[in-house]
């Protein structure tokens, strides 16, 4: 299994971006798969996850949209109104599993991470 993210880059606040994960040998359509972030000197953080429902971190709430599209075997994650404290490194993530959970340590396969920087 391999996931290889694209997207991302540096953005004003209240700008958009859309992050994508391409997943290989993993069906994305069939089992989990989730956001985190990590952001300079703190701890990696769920951020959205989507299996039999779609699910959101207070920090995302009503400005991000996470999706899949499993005729391409992508998922994505969409950001709205970007904040500066939405700066941090991104990580997509997938389950074996379709019950999502917002631990880190639940996810078995991870992409390699993307920069996303918000300027004031």
């Amino acid at each position: 299994v391999k996931l290889v993210q694209s997207g991302g880059g540096s953005v004003q606040a209240g700008g958009s971006l859309r992050l994508s994960c391409a997943a290989s040998e993993y069906p994305v359509g069939t089992y989990c798969m989730g956001w985190f972030r990590q952001a300079p000197g703190k701890e990696r953080e769920w951020v959205a996850s989507m299996g039999y429902l779609r699910d959101y971190g207070d920090s995302a709430e009503g400005r991000f949209t996470i999706s899949k599209d499993n005729s391409q075997n992508n998922l994505y994650l969409q950001m709205n109104n970007l904040e500066p404290g939405d700066t941090a490194l991104y990580y997509c993530a997938a389950k074996t599993i379709r019950s999502c959970t917002r631990l880190e340590a639940d996810y078995t396969f991870w992409g390699q991470g993307t920069q996303v920087t918000v300027s004031s």
